[in-house]
């Protein structure tokens, strides 16, 4: 199969498929690409098509597979195959061939096997366990890990063993008497073996095995008789070692085989996907984009780009084949780009049929043409005694012989090189035959016979390259439909040929020659003007539409307002509505609060009349139960008549209130009052004679304790009474507080379901007596007490 060889050098694909290497992660993936060629299959161009328009989507989200640089591995499976050992390298390259398989195999799992690349990506064969499994025993290309084997770990301990030993036992000879023997006071080894580097004329002062001398002569490297069996011992490990490590490998070796298969497909789909996603990323540096691929052999490039010029630097060009012509015949100046117009055609062509998008603009069609037949240059040949002519003709005659239906002909000045009269014939007799063959193609010349055939013959298009006469610079426009001048005497005048000669030269110009080299020229003229009235044309139908669409949507935006008004004023009515039923449903409620409340304030007055009952007899109860044998506090030459204990009666002197004392710590007394406990001076307590210590009662320690605390004040504990009781017992419990002249007391109440702590702050809250009230601090006892701050 030759198609397209010739044309790969000749428009320079080989540089396309160059740069796109350089897009490529792997080398396997980068040798393929180097090697493509154009398919002719339109059904396997529109597959790699897709594929790229599909890689390029993902790339552009982010999403690309993990390729890890990797070599094709086929001659590693294959010396797997034959039983030899891999070397470390090696199977590190199959690990990453693992690696890479186990990205892709994500990424396909990702895009749920969607689309044409879907299938391609989740049909990767990953092995996790394996590559873990190498990557934990190969530690790099030249090191196995200690733990890849338990023997192997076992002989790397002994190594380790010995040459400690050996290195203790020679630094007894730098660091002792023999010190002065040694050029230098270090451990060295010789041929695989420690030794000590001695001073020469010391050499029978040290007993052992001489293994090297020093370039000078000066030194003399001597294995010590003493670390000779040692150094035996680990040459021996050494090679027990070296034995257990080609073990370990061959073991690899083998699982590398045993899944050879397997591996050769991920090897070649990770092959395939670095090679699609190269296309992808060089699609995003050409700015490209895939074209519709006709279904016959017609194109049409629209802002053609050549893609080996840089973007800032081309300028893009508009040219079709197939739609109304076959042939397109290209004149113009020399460097005017027809060349290039030439090779940017047969180039995209080839890209978009090796499953490459091109640089054009969006709508563009290609087709796949079956060959590309390039007659570009000069190729003439000294060795092969051949002309630039000749050359040319050699290379036409091959073209003539392939060229046919489905083929793609380009000819870079077509009977150039040899007599303008017999080159003219030559050239158009060259083009009608290929013609008849059904090829497609595009001619550059010079030749104004060329100008008039393409004008007479049909399916046959003129296209020139536009120079500007005002600069005597090409534009590099390509324009269809109207054959180019060379411009040559405008040119020389410019630059300043004398004007006698040009006239000379005129005149020496055909009458029919000059004819149609006018008619050109007007052609040229009346072109221009059209162009420019179709450029007014162009401004002014934008203008229109842009008014155009300005008025729409000037429309729209005023409908969309007065449907956001209508909708606003609707929800502004349901609101208000809204609003008055809210505002009169809260009146109701505030006339049956109003109604309520004073249901309960009568309520309220009456509970707290008896609550202040209930407390005046509770205050004569305990009046009348104090002892009158209590001392004023005032009599200062008081002393106890023995020392207070536990169970005592006391009267506290300040207050005059009796007590029980529960326990004595020091000069200070803790003393249960009523259902206070209080720590008071001893000083500060009178015995009552004639009574024995009271028994406490368990009922008392339940409903009262004295916190650990130190600096704190009395306490009730409340835990597990019913809400009512509770409050009772707290009422009483503030009364004598009060009366005892105390600013700060604690309530238990426990956590709980929280209902007697709500209950609590309730009374709290109403209780004329209390100043404030908080929950316990960290230590205090947290929200399952509450501090409260007492009146004076």
């Amino acid at each position: 199969m030759n198609e397209f060889k010739k044309a790969i050098k000749t428009l320079e694909f080989d540089r396309i498929l160059s740069q796109l290497s350089e897009c490529c992660d792997l080398e396997s993936g980068r040798n393929k690409i180097l090697s493509l060629t154009p398919s002719s299959d339109r059904r396997e161009v529109a597959r790699q098509l897709s594929l790229t328009s599909e890689a390029k989507t993902l790339l552009a989200t982010g999403r690309k597979p993990m390729l890890y640089t990797h070599v094709s591995v086929p001659d590693i499976l294959e010396r797997a195959g034959k039983g030899a050992i891999l070397t470390g390298q090696e199977l590190l390259r199959i690990a990453s061939l693992l690696a890479s398989a186990a990205s892709v195999k994500a990424l396909g799992e990702q895009t749920s096997g969607e689309g044409v690349l879907g299938p391609v990506l989740s049909r990767l064969i990953p092995d996790k366990a394996f590559e873990a499994e190498i990557r934990r025993i190969v530690l790099s290309e030249d090191q196995i890990a200690d733990d890849a084997s338990p023997e192997l770990y076992s002989i790397r301990k002994k190594i380790n063993s010995s040459n400690l030993k050996i290195r203790e036992n020679l630094q007894k000879y730098i660091s002792g008497s023999m010190g002065a023997f040694l050029q230098e006071n270090i451990i060295t080894t010789r041929n695989g073996r420690y030794v000590i580097p001695v001073k020469v004329e010391y050499r029978n002062a040290v007993k052992g095995m001489v293994h090297d001398t020093s370039a000078s002569g000066s030194t003399v490297f001597i294995e010590p008789a003493s670390v000779v069996e040692l150094n035996n011992q680990i040459r021996i490990l050494e090679s027990e070692q070296a034995r257990e490590i080609e073990k370990i490998l061959r073991t690899l070796s083998a699982e590398v085989d045993s899944r050879s298969e397997a591996l050769a497909l991920d090897d070649y789909n990770v092959t395939e996907l670095s090679v699609i996603f190269a296309k992808a990323e060089y699609a995003f540096r050409l700015d490209a984009s895939s074209p519709i691929l006709d279904e016959g052999f017609r194109l049409r490039f629209e802002k053609a780009r050549h893609p080996l010029v840089a973007k800032d630097r081309v300028v893009p060009i508009n040219v079709s084949l197939g739609f109304d012509f076959d042939a397109l015949v290209i004149t113009g100046p020399n460097t005017g780009g027809k060349t290039v117009t030439l090779k940017t055609v047969g180039l995209l062509s080839m890209m978009v049929q090796t499953g490459m998008q091109i640089p054009v603009a969006e709508g563009s069609v290609a087709c796949v043409f079956r060959d590309v037949l390039a007659d570009i240059g000069d190729e003439q040949s000294i060795e092969q005694s051949l002309s630039t002519f000749s050359s040319h003709m050699v290379t036409i005659i091959d073209m003539i012989q392939r060229c046919g239906e489905g083929t793609l002909c380009l000819f870079d000045e077509l009977g150039a090189g040899t007599d303008p009269v017999e080159g003219a014939a030559l050239a158009v007799s060259i083009l009608e035959h290929v013609r008849s063959r059904g090829s497609k193609l595009m001619a550059t010349t010079h030749y104004a016979e060329l100008k008039t055939y393409a004008l007479e013959a049909e399916h046959v298009e003129n296209a020139s390259c536009e120079f500007d006469v005002n600069t005597l610079r090409p534009t590099y426009r390509l324009i269809i439909g109207t054959p180019g001048r060379s411009n040559a005497f405008l040119i020389a005048k410019r630059l300043g040929l004398p004007e006698d000669i040009i006239e000379n030269a005129s005149g020496r110009i055909s009458s029919d020659s000059l004819k149609f080299e006018q008619l050109v020229e007007k052609l040229e003229t009346d072109r221009i003007e059209m162009e420019r009235l179709r450029e007014e044309a162009r401004r002014d139908r934008e203008e229109t539409e842009k008014m155009k669409n300005e008025a729409l949507s000037e429309r729209e935006r005023l409908l969309a307002f007065a449907e956001k008004e209508s909708e606003r004023a609707k929800k502004e009515a349901a609101r208000l509505v809204l609003t008055a039923k809210r505002e009169s449903d809260e009146v109701f409620r505030e006339l049956e609060k109003l109604k309520n409340a004073k249901e309960k304030e009568l309520l309220a007055a009456d509970l707290e009349k008896q609550r202040d009952q209930v407390r005046n007899r509770l205050r004569g109860i305990e009046t009348q139960s104090e002892d009158l044998s209590v001392r004023d506090e005032s009599d200062s030459d008081y002393v106890l008549p023995r020392p207070l204990v536990a169970g005592d009666r006391v009267i506290i002197a300040a207050t005059g209130r009796e007590g029980v004392v529960e326990k004595i710590s020091g000069d200070t007394a803790n003393v249960l009052v009523g259902s206070i406990r209080t720590r008071i001076p001893v000083k500060k307590l009178r015995l009552v004679t004639g009574l024995s210590p009271q028994k406490k009662t368990s009922q008392g320690l339940r409903r009262t304790s004295v916190s650990p605390r130190t600096n704190s004040g009395a306490e009730i504990d409340l835990r597990g009474e019913m809400a009512d009781d509770a409050i009772i017992l707290l009422d009483k419990f503030i009364d004598s507080s009060v009366l005892s002249g105390l600013e700060q007391i604690t309530v238990i109440h426990g956590k709980g379901t929280g209902a007697l702590r709500a209950a609590v702050g309730r009374f709290l809250k109403g209780d004329k007596r209390v100043k404030a009230s908080r929950p316990g601090a960290y230590g205090e006892g947290d929200s399952g007490v509450t501090v409260v701050l007492l009146k004076n």
